[in-house]
């Protein structure tokens, strides 16, 4: 039987749905696309640009949505320029015949979220985003919408990600607590608090930056193009003389968490918001932490922060060194899986402080 015991889908889970046809797709399949814990779905050539976001809702289809709101169609299939500011929906190569027990959350992956690109899964008669319901057959979409720089993409691109679970299993405070004696997962136990919490490290280290600012007017972003776009360009270096900042309405930040991330290799991870009501900023659109992520195999190189996407809402706002802006929700996985994130699968951020998306040059 596929599905066996409860938790996360891993790798070879994920291979066993795609061999069984519970994952479909006409372009074949790329064994680069399936991570620790999760899968990267592709862009299909099929695009829209659309007039406003939205849900389809129970018993309507994204294709009935979209010939309604689609103001033009743009063939990805070459390289295209999505501008900032506007909204796109696109076709993934992906398509979904899952088994009853068998559901989904999606999240942007680490370089699409450092580079301010809003993307939300949007699959037939939903009504959330990012969630696929037990025993969901059909196609699936993604929304896509710079905001701080605009793009260039073309299909094959990967700029989110999905989770498969059979039954979710969130570790519980008791757990956790269990869990830090054996693998050390937080430096100070009070970090364990519905989850584990997470704070922003905005120490005083003279001209060093403690995080990036993004810049207006900047050129596109090109997808494909790796260790290739110039930082300043695109970045303004942010500096602090007392460990405060104050972040700007509207600006995008990238910042650096004080912990180091310990996500053991039985086990994954999302980071979510702390406090909703706070309210006055948004962190981290990409939530996922793989199995293995900031575990030292070999040297301590292999110690990783978390890498903070920030966008201010309507007021400025004073962040603090040390302030709790996020937390980590641990979950358990099917089986312990076969490959962990890091320097075998040629994993981009394992070892990461302050760190920007792979498109710019480091």
């Amino acid at each position: 039987m596929l599905l066996k015991k409860r938790g996360a889908l891993t790798i070879q889970r994920i291979k066993d749905l795609w061999a069984h046809g519970y994952i479909k797709s006409d372009k074949a399949f790329d064994d680069s696309q399936i991570q620790p814990a999760s899968l990267d779905l592709r862009l299909s050539k099929k695009c829209w640009q659309i007039s406003a976001s939205f849900l389809p809702g129970k018993n309507k289809t994204v294709s009935q949505k979209l010939s309604i709101l689609s103001t033009k169609e743009i063939d990805i299939g070459d390289e295209k320029l999505l501008d900032k500011g506007c909204i796109y929906i696109v076709e993934l190569q992906e398509k979904l015949d899952l088994p009853e027990g068998l559901s989904g959350i999606a999240n942007a992956k680490s370089s699409t979220g450092r580079l301010d690109i809003l993307t939300r899964l949007i699959t037939d008669n939903s009504n959330c985003f990012d969630r696929i319901s037990a025993g969901y057959k059909g196609k699936i979409y993604v929304e896509i919408a710079p905001i701080s720089f605009s793009i260039i993409i073309k299909s094959g691109i990967t700029l989110n990600q999905l989770r498969f679970h059979y039954h979710q299993n969130i570790l519980s405070d008791e757990e956790l607590n269990s869990l830090n004696q054996s693998n050390s997962i937080v430096e100070d136990k009070s970090q364990i608090d519905n989850g584990v919490t997470i704070s922003v490290d905005l120490k005083v280290r003279g001209s060093k930056p403690v995080g990036y600012k993004a810049k207006k007017g900047s050129p596109p972003v090109n997808l494909s193009k790796l260790n290739y776009h110039n930082i300043e360009d695109y970045w303004d270096r942010v500096t602090t003389i007392d460990g405060s900042m104050i972040l700007e309405p509207g600006a995008f930040y990238i910042l650096r968490s004080r912990e180091y991330i310990v996500i053991p290799p039985h086990l994954a991870a999302e980071m979510v918001p702390y406090e909703v009501k706070m309210g006055e900023f948004r962190v981290h659109y990409a939530g996922f932490f793989d199995p293995g992520f900031g575990v030292q195999m070999t040297s301590d190189k292999e110690k990783s922060k978390a890498v903070l996407e920030v966008r201010c809402h309507e007021t400025p706002f004073i962040l603090e060194d040390n302030q709790v802006i996020g937390k980590l929700i641990y979950e358990t996985l099917s089986e312990m899986p076969l490959e962990v994130y890091g320097k075998k699968i040629k994993s981009n951020y394992q070892g990461q402080d302050l760190k920007l998306s792979k498109h710019f040059t480091c």
